[in-house]
């Protein structure tokens, strides 16, 4: 079975999470430049089979597209361009920054830890990722 790579996009960085082969657990891989995520998953991809990207979908709590989400919409455009082959889907990331930000701070984490903005987003592609394997694991268990 192939992974599946996790991003929450954002205007300067991107954090990057992926599955384990049995696309069981998440796991954080690493926070890259928004600039040069594709250059970084070419390289991932030639060295690890993976069946699909989740791309957080930045949405208001009123469900209404997020100012950050030009940055998402750019970077899925350059995806599809560059993996044609691999499916992409979205997922709601509301509250992600907010639920990493607690879980750093729940790890006991030093300030300057949790005072990294990478560290945040790559905690959240996990949550983004974690929260996608539980909604197709439900969504298999009501059919």
């Amino acid at each position: 079975m192939a992974r599946i790579v996790a991003l929450d996009v954002g205007k300067k960085r991107t954090g990057i999470a992926v599955t384990d082969p049995q696309q069981v657990i998440a796991s954080g891989l690493c926070v890259q430049s928004t600039l040069e995520v594709v250059n970084y998953l070419k390289r991932y991809l030639a060295a690890n089979p993976v069946e699909k990207f989740v791309v957080g979908l930045p949405t208001t709590v009123h469900g209404e597209p997020s100012e950050s989400m030009q940055y998402v919409v750019m970077l899925v455009k350059q995806l599809e361009r560059t993996f044609p082959e691999l499916p992409i889907e979205m997922h709601d990331e509301r509250f992600t920054s907010h639920l990493a930000q607690q879980a750093i701070l729940e790890s006991g984490a030093k300030k300057k830890q949790r005072q990294d903005k990478g560290l945040v987003d790559m905690v959240s592609a996990v949550i983004i990722l974690q929260s996608y394997l539980e909604m197709q694991a439900w969504n298999k268990t009501r059919r």
